[in-house]
């Protein structure tokens, strides 16, 4: 009986098992945004789609709770699925990616809309710039796992910025994106940066970029006062609303009206003037004004928690990884999903340029949210091979 007691006793200090994970935090995450943005979304859209739509006030709401419902339920079988599977079809889909964004510029399949032709339609309408995002996300994690130790070198990283740069270049001369530019250019950075063991070079050359852009930008602010170029436009707008009202900065003052006006609780869900016509498209890319609108900076601030529980999943998930391939692709998720929301809520408060950049899973668009469903979806998978060592029997 002693010995017995002796083996059963050592059985519990050295005992470890194996146990399976997924992040269910994420997916409600998800859930949980999508819900709260399809309720904002019928509260900011319903005016707007009675009148365009022929008294149809839920025209807005119902195409985009049908494509979210889609996308979940896609996503969660996607999730089952080995993210490793992604390694071999990553360059097809990088090269891909590409030649879709081509196709809007040089074939008739490309779709004009809100004065910018940014679509492509094979039956299905979508923005091929998305693909680009997620294109670069699978494919850099590739390019420097092969790379090796050879990473380190600044040839190296000079080619994966130029990867980078590629896409970047591609979504702007061929979709006329230049915010979906940057972002993909913010993405292969902060790959770069999280996998590349030095980050003096990052820091230095970041330090030198923001300063020109910031002199450039002064500069631009004393001197310039006109311009027939649209986004020289959105540049004077951004520093001078008041006096470029007929060239953007009617849109910025508008929201800046609807956040203080809203105070700290809102004038109640339902109850905003400012998505009445006065705040253009205010389902899309201006939808964060009339969430503190109508919830007030308490609403407001409700949501960026949401968004930062998200990212801190992300986080974990990238933390504890199995492999380096999952790290980065999770990494990079992180990374577009952080600076869209980054951008989109500096655009409201006009702290830079309109852009016209959508909230994530909170503006309305069935493109961007089908998309980024299919990066949650990888994340998830990641998260399923992570393993964690149970002490207890």
């Amino acid at each position: 009986m002693q010995k017995a007691a002796v083996k059963k006793k050592a059985k519990v200090r050295t005992g470890r098992r194996t146990a399976d994970y997924y992040d269910y935090n994420l997916l409600a995450a998800v859930i949980l945004l999508v819900c709260f943005g399809l309720v904002m979304l019928y509260s900011t859209s319903s005016y707007e789609a009675q009148l365009k739509f022929e008294g149809n006030d839920m025209y807005y709401f119902t195409r985009q709770a049908v494509i979210s419902a889609a996308a979940i339920l896609l996503a969660v079988v996607v999730s089952r699925l080995d993210y490793h599977l992604l390694i071999p079809v990553s360059g097809l889909a990088y090269v891909g990616s590409l030649v879709l964004m081509a196709m809007v510029k040089y074939t008739p399949l490309g779709v004009s809309a809100y004065g910018a032709r940014r679509w492509l339609n094979l039956g299905i309408q979508f923005q091929p710039s998305e693909v680009a995002k997620i294109a670069v996300i699978i494919y850099l994690p590739v390019v420097i796992i092969k790379m090796g130790r050879q990473f380190k070198t600044l040839k190296a990283v000079m080619v994966l910025l130029g990867l980078g740069a590629l896409q970047a270049v591609a979504a702007l001369v061929w979709t006329d994106n230049l915010s979906t530019g940057l972002i993909i250019g913010g993405i292969a950075v902060l790959m770069i940066f999280v996998a590349h063991p030095d980050t003096k070079w990052f820091v230095g050359v970041g330090s030198v970029i923001a300063a020109v852009v910031g002199i450039a930008v002064a500069y631009m602010g004393m001197t310039m006062t006109t311009s027939d170029n649209f986004r020289i436009r959105r540049i004077l707008s951004w520093l001078h609303p008041e006096e470029n009202m007929s060239g953007g900065g009617y849109q910025v003052m508008q929201s800046l009206y609807a956040i203080g006006s809203g105070g700290f609780f809102g004038k109640g869900l339902g109850n905003s003037a400012q998505k009445l016509g006065t705040i253009p498209e205010a389902q899309n890319d201006m939808i964060f004004s009339i969430v503190c609108e109508e919830l007030g900076v308490f609403g407001g601030v409700l949501l960026i928690l949401m968004f930062l529980y998200l990212l801190y999943r992300l986080f974990f998930i990238a933390q504890n990884a199995p492999d380096l391939y999952g790290t980065l692709v999770v990494s990079g998720i992180f990374a577009h999903i952080a600076l869209q929301v980054i951008l989109n809520i500096c655009v409201v408060i006009n702290l830079m340029p309109t852009t016209g950049i959508t909230l994530p899973f909170v503006s309305y668009g069935g493109t961007s949210i089908m998309f980024l469903m299919m990066e949650i979806a990888i994340a998830l998978s990641v998260s399923r091979r992570i393993r964690f060592k149970d002490m207890t029997e």
